[in-house]
């Protein structure tokens, strides 16, 4: 949600009661909007995270897990340079603006002085600013006078607040009670519309806990009341907003507003670096399916060019056949084709330069051209058809991913095609410290695991045990599925969930029913030389399943 300076308010306060007193240990700069200050309190130590991004905009408790870039930006250097050791005289609201001001006293053996730093949580316009005696030091994000702005934000200039807004103040009374006279419409979009720091989920808040008709001395009192019930508010089961208050159905209180905001954002940060993890192992592997299919179009264009291969030969034979009757300086002549039941006739072109022995030898050697073509362009088939059948096995293992777990073998068999670099931590780490984690799940006593990607799924499927049961899609690309029997017989029911589990977790996952085949261990085979998660089995039967997750059944906690 875009903080309004309603919900900062109560941050801030919190924030306030838990840093004051504190000093400045750290100071890092993950990405070009995110800063992290870590703090030594009386009680523990803090970090303090201060996010100017457009859409997650915020001043949060610890949870970046973000690397720091080497060396250390600008920004970051100025800040530690001024802030290294300061301590954290308060930290308070700038009036009731979306604008946290965080005091600092800066003393060392050579100088004692004041700063502040002002985070301007408001959305695309998001910055943090340092300044000392209303003098700006430096800026996150910086405008000149030649960016057309209305505020000069470069070191040395006067640090001045943003426009203010035509609205209302919600902390004058008297204002808000006069504005509230000419009230008109739904009142959640008219507070939004023309009271300051209130966004329109708030406006809801307030019109669902006052009722559609309250007056401005209700909504005055609701804006001041700083008795909170912090909470993290649900839609489809997914959290969708944080709120100071809320009178929500479907929310999970917290103690704190800032427990609350930190589950949220732990929420968005979680689902944001998997969006951008599928969306590069997505582009990555459009390119090699492009490329594939680039590749199977020449081989089809080639093998067109092949399609008149034994006409060609032929007409090699019937000059043989007929060079009695041929003469050297002929353009062409006319044979009778005795392949054809009806003996009927073909006109065949000569080239007058050679003689007749020489044009059936060009088409023979055009034939025997064409024929070696032909052999290469099979095995160019099959090889590109084993590669097409492999990225979709890929593509069904990113489609079907719901964790950024299932991201790290897809990861590595990207890399290893040469389509995307891993990241450095993970071409410095061994392979043979890479313990997979299955998606695991409990039933009826009977263990069932499933592979997440075609690298695991090849070491699931080796590391079962004859008895052990092995599922997979018929026909489809999927995860490799096991029932780990123990030496025991694994009953119908069991394998039923398992077969919708192996169902959902495949390129099938949106039909009603799936055939899925199971059979023992001991009768699947990997074969030599052949692909990551290639295997062929016998001895099967079939089981027809319908897509289900069996988010129920989840038995992950050793992860």
């Amino acid at each position: 949600m875009p903080q309004d300076a309603f919900t900062l308010k109560h941050v801030i306060s919190e924030l306030d009661a838990m840093l004051t007193g504190g000093k400045i240990s750290r100071i890092n700069q993950p990405s070009k909007d995110d800063l992290t200050f870590l703090i030594y309190t009386k009680n523990t130590t803090v970090k303090l995270e201060i996010c100017a991004h457009a859409q997650n905009c915020r001043l949060n408790i610890g949870l970046s897990e973000k690397q720091n870039p080497q060396p250390a930006p600008n920004f970051c250097m100025l800040l530690r340079k001024h802030l290294q050791n300061a301590q954290i005289k308060k930290i308070h609201q700038i009036g009731f603006e979306r604008i946290a001001a965080i005091d600092f006293l800066c003393a060392n053996e050579f100088e004692s002085a004041e700063r502040i730093l002002y985070c301007e949580i408001m959305g695309k316009y998001s910055n943090v600013i340092l300044t000392e005696n209303g003098k700006i030091l430096g800026a996150l994000k910086t405008s000149g006078i030649d960016d057309g702005t209305h505020r000069l934000l470069l070191a040395g200039a006067q640090y001045r607040l943003p426009p203010p807004q035509d609205k209302v103040n919600p902390l004058e009374i008297e204002n808000l009670r006069e504005l509230f006279t000419n009230r008109d419409g739904d009142l959640a979009k008219f507070i939004s519309d023309r009271v300051l720091g209130i966004c329109y989920s708030t406006a809801l808040d307030i019109e669902n806990t006052l009722g559609s008709d309250a007056s401005a001395d209700g909504v005055y009192g609701y804006i001041t009341d700083d008795n909170v019930t912090p909470c993290v508010t649900y839609a489809d089961g997914k959290p969708s907003d944080f709120k100071a208050k809320s009178k929500s159905r479907d929310k999970k209180p917290y103690p704190t507003l800032l427990e609350a905001q930190s589950a949220y954002y732990a929420y968005v940060n979680k689902k944001k670096r998997f969006e951008d993890k599928k969306r590069r192992m997505d582009s990555a592997l459009k390119s090699a399916e492009k490329k594939c299919a680039k590749r199977l179009a020449i081989i089809h264009s080639k093998r067109s060019d092949c399609g008149d291969m034994e006409d060609i030969k032929l007409k090699g034979e019937l000059i043989t056949a007929n060079i009695y009757a041929i003469e050297r300086g002929m353009a062409s002549f006319e044979a009778v084709n005795y392949y054809d039941e009806n003996c009927s006739k073909i006109t065949i072109p000569l080239d007058r330069q050679l003689s007749p022995s020489e044009n059936a030898q060009r088409y023979y050697k055009k034939y025997a051209k064409l024929k070696r073509t032909a052999a290469a362009l099979d095995i160019q088939q099959r090889e590109a058809d084993r590669e097409k059948e492999y990225l979709a096995s890929i593509r069904c293992h990113i489609d079907a991913a719901d964790d950024e777990k299932d991201f790290d073998g897809i990861e590595t068999e990207l890399a290893a095609a040469g389509l995307i670099k891993l990241p450095e931590d993970k071409r410095k780490k061994k392979k043979t410290d890479e313990k997979p984690v299955y998606r695991q799940f409990i039933y009826n006593g009977y263990k069932i695991i499933a592979g997440r990607n075609n690298l695991q799924n090849e070491r699931l499927t080796k590391s079962l045990a004859e008895s052990d049961v092995w599922l997979h899609t018929q026909k489809y690309h999927s995860s490799h599925v096991a029932v780990l029997s123990e030496g025991r017989s694994v009953p119908e029911d069991v394998i039923k969930i398992a077969a919708e589990i192996c169902a959902y977790y495949s390129e099938a996952r949106q039909s009603g029913k799936v055939p899925v085949d199971y059979a023992l261990k001991k009768y699947v085979k990997k074969p030599s030389a052949s692909k990551a998660g290639f295997v062929t089995y016998t001895e099967y039967k079939t089981a027809i399943a319908s897509p289900d997750a069996h988010a129920d059944l989840r038995n992950d906690s050793n992860e």
